[in-house]
């Protein structure tokens, strides 16, 4: 094992207890090391400055990647929220704990009120998290460490919210995935008051998470920031957005900036001032409670993780970004539907920005803190996890596959499917057909060319192993529409690429105008000073 990274830490933890230190002294021993989880909502792989964005700027998220590990083949465990979010909770995939559609999705026969004309039915899925789970956060709490959460949740209604599975305190968090009301106060939401009009909601969340850290600065604690942001509506400030326009008109404005997919167009540049001002102002949160752990003298003594719960929204809800070179966006089977920044910071960590190609998954949060904390393994819970720590060590884990199951239509586009990533190679299943794609990641990152047909029998080898593990986990899947329409389905696409992709092309370069106004006074923002 290289230890030249960890030295520090690993001092750190022999007097944690992750080691035996029977000879250390109760009173030289330091405390477990807090924990800061922070989870930003639709953000993509490539919408953070240190992942490569030449156009959004994230100096304060970049300080955590720059001090910590970055994953480069993190993955979130659904290519939408509601799973992911449960499967860092729990330990498990989608396909086991039942999660599989962001919660509120219509399925079976009420899917065609969709209007889409799609040749499957959806599955029902299972509506909040399982009670008889031991989560994350209930854990943690048995641990010994204060637990608190603030912001998006979205995984089950009231009697199922962040208090009900191991969180002492809530700020923010309930049955909804978007900000009811926007990104400016005042908004809706029952367990975060209004305080002032015009205040932002990501900066509010941050200011939360910091009261509670400094508060709490004489015990262990786990803090879980689970920002609404960037999902949509997106939102900024004037000031903001005419920043971000600048910088855009300076990169040179693209004259088209979307490609059609299979159900939608899908965006293929980074230059919405809008959606870059929501990035910043989530970054400009990041930054209070990092500086509040500074204050609070924590730094050194607290984990930190940062992810996002799916791909960037390149296509559906706001079109807000462009996830290339990996394919596609959040609601698709593609890379740029799940992979996902994903970096960890460890006490006594030297090396800062090092980084492992190893492929990880939103599963693997749950037992790596517990080891990282010095706390017992419950791999009867984490059944779909590995502990993450042997790499930070720079040491190696087991060999393992991925897998995803979403058997739903994406609001972005994607299809009902299944995939597996084993090594290099990917496999995905798809269930309007049963047609299987195979890509090699290693050779074809974004996924262009489908060598399925001259692998006959890795694709044999790859889905036996998909589908062992969906029939051994009681996997769901869609079932054909008797009422399907081909006529039906072909007019509904034919109106996406005639009506559809021109009004998104339009709005594109309305943001990018001179005179852009949102006319609403800029959601309110005025109200409310950047200092405040």
């Amino acid at each position: 094992m290289n230890h030249r990274i960890l030295v520090p830490l690993a001092t750190f933890l022999l007097c944690a207890g992750l080691y035996s230190c029977e000879t250390a002294s109760e009173a030289s021993a330091p405390p477990p090391p807090n924990v800061l989880f922070i989870l930003a909502d639709d953000l993509g792989y490539h919408d953070l400055s240190c992942m490569g964005s030449q156009y959004y700027e994230t100096p304060n998220i970049d300080r955590i990647a720059n001090d910590g590990m970055v994953f480069t083949n993190g993955y979130a465990a659904c290519q939408v929220c509601s799973p992911s979010r449960a499967s860092i909770m729990s330990g498990k995939t989608p396909a086991r704990h039942g999660i599989t559609d962001w919660i509120g999705a219509k399925t079976g026969e009420k899917w065609r009120e969709a209007g889409r004309s799609n040749q499957l039915l959806p599955p029902e899925y299972v509506r909040h998290l399982p009670h008889e789970y031991t989560t994350l956060p209930e854990a943690m709490k048995e641990g010994g460490y204060r637990t608190f959460f603030a912001g998006k949740w979205h995984i089950g209604g009231e009697g199922s919210w962040p208090t009900d599975h191991g969180f002492e305190i809530n700020k923010g968090g309930w049955d909804k995935g978007s900000p009811i009301g926007g990104y400016f106060s005042p908004w809706t939401n029952p367990n975060l008051e209004n305080e002032k009009d015009g205040e932002n909601l990501s900066m509010r969340l941050a200011k939360e998470t910091a009261q509670f850290i400094k508060g709490n600065k004489d015990t262990s604690f786990f803090a879980f920031l689970s920002f609404y942001a960037v999902h949509g509506p997106i939102q900024t400030t004037q000031a903001k957005w005419a920043k971000y326009r600048a910088k855009a008109d300076s990169m040179g404005i693209a004259e088209t900036g979307f490609e059609m997919g299979h159900f939608l167009p899908i965006r293929q540049v980074q230059d919405n001032p809008v959606y870059a001002g929501l990035v910043e102002a989530m970054d400009d949160a990041v930054g209070v409670v990092l500086d509040a752990l500074e204050e609070a003298g924590l730094a050194d003594n607290t984990i930190v993780v940062f992810t996002s719960d799916n791909g960037g929204v390149a296509a559906g809800d706001a079109f807000a970004t462009s996830n290339l070179p990996l394919r596609a966006g959040k609601g698709y089977q593609f890379e740029g539907g799940i992979r996902e920044p994903y970096f960890i910071k460890v006490p006594g960590m030297t090396d800062g920005g090092k980084k492992t190609n190893v492929p990880v998954n939103g599963t693997d949060f749950y037992p790596t803190l517990l080891d990282l904390a010095g706390l017992p393994l419950r791999p009867d819970e984490h059944l779909d996890g590995l502990s993450l720590r042997p790499l930070i060590e720079g040491d190696t884990i087991a060999d393992r596959f991925l897998v995803w199951h979403y058997p739903h239509y994406g609001n972005q586009g994607g299809e009902p499917s299944s995939v597996i990533r084993d090594g290099d190679w990917k496999l995905i299943h798809y269930y309007e057909d049963g047609r299987e794609e195979l890509y090699n990641l290693n050779n074809d990152l974004s996924e262009t060319t489908d060598i399925a047909a001259d692998k006959p029998e890795k694709v044999k080898s790859l889905s036996s192993q998909l589908f062992s593990y969906l029939e051994e986990v009681g996997a769901r899947f869609p079932e054909k529409d008797p009422e399907y329409s081909a006529e039906s389905e072909k007019a509904y696409l034919e109106r996406i690429v005639n009506e559809r992709w021109p009004r998104l092309e339009a709005q594109r370069l309305r943001f990018l105008a001179n005179d852009y106004d949102p006319g609403n006074e800029w959601w309110g923002s005025a109200k409310w000073t950047e200092n405040e």
